[in-house]
C-alpha cells in the first residue's frame, strides 16, 4: 500500500510537470509569433502602410506574451523541483515526452482481485477467520509450566541449600476467559470481512470513474484536434490577408491568440488523456511503467 501511495504522488507530480511543459512550450511559441508580427508591423510602419498606434499595439502584445512566458517558465521550474523531490533528486530528461504515456490496462490487470490493497485485506480476513476457528476449538487454555528456586540456610555456619520447584498447571475448562477470547476473535473476523467488502465497493467505483474519465478525455481530445486544425487554417488565411492590407491589426492579433489557445488546448488534451489512463492504472493498483 505504501508503494501505491508513493506511485500516486509520483504520477500526480509527473503529469503536473507535463502540463507545465505544455504551457511553457505554448507560451514560447506565442511569444515568437507576437515578435514576428511586431517586426512585420515595424517594417510596414516605415513604409507608411500602418500607423504608430499599430506599432504600440503590436509591442503591447509582445510584452503580454513575454509576461505569460515568464510565468510559464516559473511554473515549470516549480513543477520540476517537486517531481525531483519525489524522485529522490534524480535528474529529469529534457526530452522526457517520449515514453511518458502508460499503456492501457489489459484484461488481467482489470481483475478486481489483482489490487494490492484488496489482496492485503483478503489475507487479513483469512487470517482473522483462521484465528477465530482455532480459538473456537481450543476449549481450554494452554497448560502453564512454572519453575521456582528457593535458598534455605539451616543452623548457623551451615551452607545454604537450594530447592528447585517445578509446577504444571492444566486448565480443566474454558471458562469466561475462553468465551471472551472466542467472541473477540469472531468480532475481528467479521470486521475484517466487512472492511474487505467496503474496500471492494470503493475500488469498483474508483475504477468505473477512472474508465469514464478516459473515455471523456478521448472525446475532448478529438474536439480539441478539430478546433486546432480549423484555427490553424484561419491563422493562415488572416496572416495572408493582413500582409495584403485586407485585415486590420486587432483582427490579426485576435486570430493569432485564438490559434495559439487552440493549439495549447489540443496539447493539454493529449496530456489529460495520458493522465487519465495513468489514473485508471492507479485505480487498478498498477505501478508506473
Amino acid at each position: 500500500m505504501a508503494q501505491l501511495r508513493l506511485a500516486a504522488a509520483v504520477r500526480d507530480a509527473w503529469w503536473q510537470w507535463q502540463r507545465a511543459r505544455i504551457d511553457a512550450d505554448s507560451a514560447r511559441e506565442q511569444l515568437g509569433n507576437a515578435r514576428r508580427i511586431a517586426e512585420d508591423v515595424g517594417r510596414r510602419l516605415k513604409a507608411g502602410d500602418l500607423a504608430r498606434a499599430d506599432q504600440h499595439q503590436a509591442d503591447g502584445a509582445v510584452a503580454s506574451a513575454e509576461s505569460v512566458f515568464a510565468q510559464a517558465e516559473a511554473d515549470l521550474a516549480v513543477a520540476g523541483q517537486h517531481l525531483r523531490a519525489l524522485a529522490g533528486g534524480a535528474a529529469i530528461a529534457a526530452d522526457a515526452k517520449d515514453g511518458a504515456e502508460e499503456p492501457l490496462p489489459d484484461a488481467i490487470s482489470n481483475a478486481p482481485e489483482a489490487h494490492a490493497t484488496l489482496q492485503e485485506l483478503t489475507d487479513r480476513a483469512a487470517l482473522a477467520e483462521h484465528t477465530a476457528a482455532l480459538v473456537a476449538i481450543q476449549s481450554r487454555a494452554h497448560p502453564e509450566l512454572t519453575l521456582a528456586t528457593t535458598r534455605d540456610r539451616g543452623a548457623s555456619g551451615e551452607a545454604a541449600q537450594r530447592t528447585v520447584t517445578l509446577g504444571v498447571r492444566i486448565p480443566l475448562g474454558g471458562g469466561p476467559r475462553h468465551a471472551v477470547r472466542s467472541a473477540q476473535a469472531s468480532a475481528e473476523a467479521t470486521e475484517a470481512q466487512a472492511q474487505r467488502v467496503l474496500e471492494r465497493e470503493r475500488l469498483d467505483a474508483e475504477r468505473a470513474a477512472a474508465r469514464a474519465r478516459v473515455q471523456a478525455s478521448r472525446t475532448k481530445l478529438d474536439a480539441a484536434k478539430r478546433r486546432a486544425g480549423l484555427a490553424a487554417e484561419s491563422r493562415g488565411f488572416f496572416d495572408k490577408s493582413f500582409r495584403l492590407g485586407q485585415t486590420d491589426l486587432p483582427t490579426r492579433l485576435r486570430i493569432e491568440a485564438e490559434a495559439a489557445d487552440a493549439e495549447r488546448q489540443a496539447a493539454r488534451a493529449r496530456i489529460e488523456l495520458a493522465a487519465a489512463i495513468s489514473g485508471w492504472r492507479q485505480a487498478l493498483g498498477l505501478l508506473p511503467q
